[in-house]
């Protein structure tokens, strides 16, 4: 008596029906030759029995291939079921699909399906006849199955492997192509001969031959590299003359990996003992085991099989094999486009999600929006004033003829007085910071012929740079190697080295702001024809990168190197794009005549500008956004200058015509939460774009 065949499984790799009769199995079956490979005859059990190769004929090697391995995991996934399980599932039909987490067989309908036919294997220990049970949702469409596969393939991620297999069947849905699971299962348990048989069922969803090829080059290189940290030098041998030569891809990399074959195996560094040179010291070394150092030799790390399947996955279309923790990257792509849209977004303490069931949303008063100090020490108008690159220290220079140095507290984001700088006869009103925060460069107004250089510390005068009594030096700009840059725009521009000697010049340039580029060779100068100028100082060469149709007051750089601030006589702040040439943003409201008005890049990853103003107001502005997103008040006369902490990123100050620097940040509820040290990174900057609605925000 036969026994009762199998209900029918159709998979997108087979056009044909399998149906097995116990007993009375076809002659074509019988001349399909299925055989197993040596290495995995013994091992079929423990996972790798999908290696499989097939010949002869009447059917396809890539279909009976992919038919066995499925059977394999089968088998596998009932082993693993509890007894529970086991004993109800012992009256019933025997499964022919696949695992049903990753990779199980898309159950759109019952048996009559026409799509597939045959029941839900799970892919854990989920009770099947409680998963027949569940009535298939058929009224879905394809935009929901594709949401219900992406969470899916998180519960199976968190480890939720029974819920997965539970939504998958009500949805009618799989979560992977079932030869890609088949796939997936070989890569996880190092059937790397299986992994490259079923990788040729599944070539037809490739972009071309190349990617085919370079598929087989990955996993064979894993199989290559777990022999040889196995020690097993001569299976490794055979897998680079027989498997991985003869696909002749990246032959660079083999012949590298050829080079492995000499290495020493495991252990060998243990079993070696130096010789002694002498029988006189025999007796000193007897005790002693000396080990020969091969320390010079190459480490050889061994990737993780996790990190060999993302790789191989990236080849795949998502409707074969869904991307790793696929739900995972879009909610961290919407949580990072909320922020970025965020326009009081300033501070890394919201780096962690708290909830996705919110939008992201930063309260107007996280921003600096209060003054929490008045410093009241000059005496005469403030022209100036800069944070240390390592925000620890405030300088501010005035009208009085003097610089005074602030001490700033993280804690309680308050500055102290901790020395007065003197020797400017006519004030001051320029100063560049050494790239380590420890020497301050200060000129003075029209007319001034030096530039005084300050060691920090001690509040000594280091030195003086003057080529001339006749000379005007009103900039200034440092370069990293230490060397600076000083001009006026009565025609005089030097670079200075380190000990004060002019090194070159450039004659009839007339400077009225300088800035040195990252590089350390270019420095940007704006001229007095509205120009912003590169100048080479290794090659002598120069060029004009922007031209503005009004005078350009002063200029700052951002810490990418790739963004200008120009504050224009009579038309406000002018935001542009060194690198491309284009104006990207001009800012509204800011009151701008001829007198010089410094802005400064600022906030986290330098989003934001706030610039000062003839209307005593500090307008800021978010980069991408061409209206204020905050004005403060409280000056009494022109705001000549905001600097904003380049590290503390919720301070700035401002420095005014009332002879007073306001100092401001966050109202009070949130400061404590918000001092916390951290530097920008330019890579990340913020990229300015086009401007939005108007949001303004008062203090």
């Amino acid at each position: 008596m036969s026994a009762p065949s199998r209900k029918r499984v159709r998979t997108s790799f087979s056009c044909e029906d399998s149906c097995e009769e116990g007993g009375s199995t076809t002659s074509q079956q019988h001349s399909s030759g299925t055989a197993m490979l040596p290495e995995e005859a013994g091992g079929s059990g423990a996972g790798g029995g999908a290696g499989l190769v097939t010949g002869g004929a009447g059917s396809s090697s890539g279909e009976h291939s992919t038919r066995k391995a499925m059977r394999i995991q089968k088998n596998e996934a009932r082993a693993s079921m509890s007894p529970s399980a086991r004993t109800s599932n012992s009256g019933t039909p025997p499964y022919d699909g696949v695992l049903g987490g990753y990779g199980g067989p898309n159950d759109n309908s019952t048996c009559q399906s026409d799509e597939y036919e045959g029941e839900y294997v799970p892919n854990s220990d989920v009770d099947p006849v409680f998963l027949r049970k569940i009535k298939t949702n058929h009224s879905l469409s394809n935009t929901d199955k594709e949401v219900v596969r992406l969470i899916g393939q998180h519960l199976y991620d968190l480890g939720l492997k029974s819920a997965s297999d539970v939504l998958m069947k009500e949805a009618g849905c799989k979560l992977d192509d079932p030869s890609s699971a088949t796939f997936r299962h070989c890569v996880m348990k190092g059937d790397w001969t299986g992994a490259v048989n079923v990788l040729e069922d599944l070539k037809h969803h490739l972009d071309s031959s190349k990617a085919l090829c370079e598929m087989k080059f990955i996993i064979l290189e894993q199989k290559y590299m777990e022999y040889i940290h196995a020690g097993k030098t001569y299976e490794a041998l055979k897998v680079l003359q027989l498997e991985l030569s003869p696909l002749k891809h990246n032959t660079s990399r083999t012949h590298q990996l050829s080079s492995y074959l000499m290495l020493p195996g495991p252990g060998f560094n243990n079993g070696i003992r130096l010789p002694t040179s002498r029988a006189s010291d025999a007796n000193s070394v007897s005790s002693r085991t000396n080990s020969l150092d091969i320390s010079f030799l190459p480490s050889l790390p061994l990737p993780d099989r996790g990190e060999i399947m993302e790789k191989l996955q990236a080849f795949f279309p998502p409707t074969v094999m869904l991307p790793p923790r696929r739900l995972r990257t879009l909610l961290s792509q919407a949580v990072s486009h909320q922020r970025n849209q965020c326009v009081y977004h300033n501070s890394t303490e919201c780096a962690s999600v708290k909830s996705y069931a919110v939008d992201h949303m930063c309260s107007k008063e996280t921003f600096p929006c209060e003054t929490i100090q008045v410093l009241l020490e000059h005496n005469d108008e403030v022209w100036f004033c800069k944070w240390a690159p390592n925000g620890r220290y405030l300088a501010t220079g005035s009208k009085d003829c003097t610089v005074i140095i602030w001490k700033f507290d993280p804690k309680t984001l308050k500055l102290t007085n901790d020395k007065v700088l003197e020797g400017h006869s006519q004030g001051v009103s320029f100063f560049a910071w050494s790239p380590d925060s420890t020497k301050l460069a200060v000129c003075g107004p029209e007319d001034s012929p030096e530039v005084f250089v300050f060691d920090i510390p001690t509040g000594r005068l280091d030195k003086k740079l003057c080529n001339s009594q006749e000379d005007s030096l009103t900039t200034v700009a440092w370069a990293p190697n230490g060397m600076l840059t000083a001009g006026s725009n009565k025609g005089q521009f030097y670079q200075f080295d380190c000990m004060g000697s002019v090194l070159n010049s450039w004659e009839g340039v007339r400077v009225q702001c300088l800035a040195q580029r990252s590089d350390g060779r270019t420095v940007l100068a704006a001229d007095t024809h509205h120009r912003l100028r590169s100048y080479n100082f290794d090659d002598l060469t120069d060029e004009t990168i922007i031209q503005e149709d009004n005078a350009i007051m002063s200029f700052t750089i951002d810490q990418t190197d790739r963004y200008a601030l120009l504050n224009i006589a009579s038309s406000g702040a002018h935001l542009w794009d060194i690198n491309e040439g284009c104006l990207v943003q001009k800012l509204k409201g800011i009151t701008q005549g001829y007198y010089t008005i410094y802005s400064s890049f600022g906030g986290l990853n330098q989003s934001f500008v706030a610039s000062g103003s003839e209307d005593t107001k500090v307008y800021i502005y978010h980069v991408n956004r061409a209206d204020p997103i905050q004005e403060l008040t409280g000056h009494t006369r022109t705001v000549s200058c905001v600097s904003w902490n380049p590290v503390y990123h919720q301070v700035l100050v401002s420095a005014s015509d009332d002879q007073t620097v306001r100092v401001w940040a966050p109202a009070e509820k949130y400061r404590n939460a918000t001092t916390t040290a951290s530097s920008s990174n330019p890579s990340s900057s913020s990229t300015p774009g086009g401007s939005t609605a108007h949001e303004n925000g008062g203090a």
